[in-house]
């Protein structure tokens, strides 16, 4: 048990410091889009110059560093053969990647930034 909490934390720190160095270099260039802030823009319509970009992006660097280490412990715990192990962390994952998207899509329209006159996706 605390075995797989340090392999937990290992991992998230570990993650988050690399979404942190890739995100920083990709908002430094401003030329490369990052894929989640837009995922989140189009499906809730919000206001790309209300966003403060540099908190949606510490909280994207955090939610994907606990996605990948949530997914690798629980996997890691699982005593099946590699291929089982393997599709069925592809379906956490994805599922993760949904539920915490809308929880940050969510999080965005509660701060306002939602374009004005315009519904969010979920009518």
């Amino acid at each position: 048990m605390l075995f797989n909490l340090g392999f937990f934390l290992g991992l998230f720190i570990l993650a988050w410091l690399v979404f942190f160095l890739m995100n920083k270099n990709k908002l430094k260039k401003n030329k490369k889009p990052i894929w989640e802030i837009n995922y989140v823009v189009n499906k809730f319509r919000l206001n790309k110059q209300l966003i403060d970009k540099q908190k949606i992006i510490r909280i994207t660097n955090i939610i994907n560093a606990f996605i990948i280490s949530f997914v690798c412990t629980i996997i890691s715990i699982l005593p099946l053969s590699f291929m089982w192990q393997m599709l069925i962390a592809f379906v956490i994952l994805f599922v993760m990647m949904y539920l915490c998207y809308e929880l940050v899509g969510i999080y965005c329209v509660k701060k306002g930034w939602k374009k004005n006159g315009t519904r969010s996706s979920k009518n």
